[in-house]
């Protein structure tokens, strides 16, 4: 018997729910997703407005000590140093959908009535085949979609938000506003930048000393970096640093008739240094973000993060449509405790 549109749709998004929920990928292209995994986990939310999510940010103070004797006269100040730092908003969709004519082509026939049915067997296990490769490609698509731009400057499109790299810049001193705000007028509205570092003799450390003295610049106005992501040739320099100054073993050559020749994962002031996939497909392997996750987030509209929709078939087409939609921004509201390095 053939499925009546009410039970095709009920099927849909069973699948969808499978997928999202519990999350079963056996696909080949698979890549991790650091960074897009930790600014989920942050996200907050806000009530909507008209144009750009704004944050108030603070960084020169005019009240000073003065001393006096006696009646000597005393100044006041009158403090003016607030700025707003301005992030857009953008609504973002992905969505898949199934025809009529591919159910046939597929073996799968669709009832015009309403009344219910029962499917035979072999229908449904086509059904959900189908289903399942489409599911898989919208929960995957969309989530390479929004770890791509959480990345990205927002260049690539005017409609995608702008990503880390529009206020991680590799040259915080350059003439350009961040988040309506300018950085070359405003130092303190800057994050740390050290590219092209020499890699060339791995004993001379230069890499793990460059990190040691930025760490501290970092941390100088309460920064905690938390989040290290990392290309993969930054990681293999990384780990050449570490073995010109190491050993494989505590014990020796000749442990237990066998040599772990691999170094462990490897960390930095007792972070990980995970290696993020992403900054090898930008053509950034070379690079390393240091980034504290408290001052980054995602802000969505209230109700508009991950929302599904389903949307009602048009007169004039056979198909059934499923779509997800985000609609937010990404904001940072401190610079100055984020770092972006690289190796030459």
């Amino acid at each position: 018997m053939p499925f009546t549109v009410a039970e095709l749709e009920n099927a849909a998004q069973a699948a969808i729910d499978f997928h999202f929920k519990k999350g079963k990928i056996v696909k080949q292209t698979i890549q991790d997703r650091p960074l897009f995994d930790k600014l989920m986990g942050k996200e907050k939310s806000f009530p909507g407005a008209l144009e750009n999510m704004t944050v108030r940010v603070k960084g020169i103070y005019t009240t000073d000590i003065q001393g006096f004797e006696h009646d000597d006269d005393v100044s006041y100040g009158n403090p003016a140093n607030i700025k707003t730092a301005v992030y857009p908003w953008k609504l973002v969709h992905w969505g898949i959908k199934v025809t009529k004519h591919e159910l046939l082509k597929n073996g799968i026939s669709i009832s015009p009535g309403e009344q219910s049915t029962t499917a035979h067997e072999g229908e449904m296990i086509r059904l959900a085949n189908l289903l399942d490769d489409k599911v898989e490609d919208m929960q995957e698509g969309g989530e390479r979609g929004m770890n791509n731009m959480f990345w990205e400057d927002g260049s690539q499109d005017a409609k995608e938000v702008p990503g880390l790299t529009s206020f991680v810049l590799d040259d915080p001193t350059s003439a350009v506003t961040v988040g309506g705000i300018d950085q070359v007028a405003n130092d303190w509205w800057r994050n740390r930048a050290a590219l092209a570092l020499t890699a060339t003799t791995a004993a001379d450390q230069n890499v793990v000393q460059t990190l040691q003295r930025e760490f501290r610049q970092l941390r100088r106005f309460g920064g905690r970096p938390d989040v290290l992501l990392a290309g993969s040739d930054f990681m293999d320099w990384f780990e050449q640093e570490l073995r010109a100054k190491g050993n494989y073993t505590l014990d020796g050559w000749a442990n237990k008739g066998s040599i772990d020749a691999s170094v462990a994962d490897i960390a930095f002031k007792g972070k990980p240094i995970m290696y993020d996939p992403t900054l090898d497909d930008m053509s950034k392997s070379k690079y390393l973000y240091a980034l504290d996750s408290r001052h980054i987030y995602p802000m969505a509209i209230e109700g508009e993060s991950m929302q599904d929709h389903k949307p009602a078939r048009p007169a004039e087409k056979y198909v059934m449509y499923r779509a997800k939609t985000w609609v937010g921004g990404l904001v940072c509201d401190q610079r100055n405790c984020h770092g972006v390095y690289s190796i030459a």
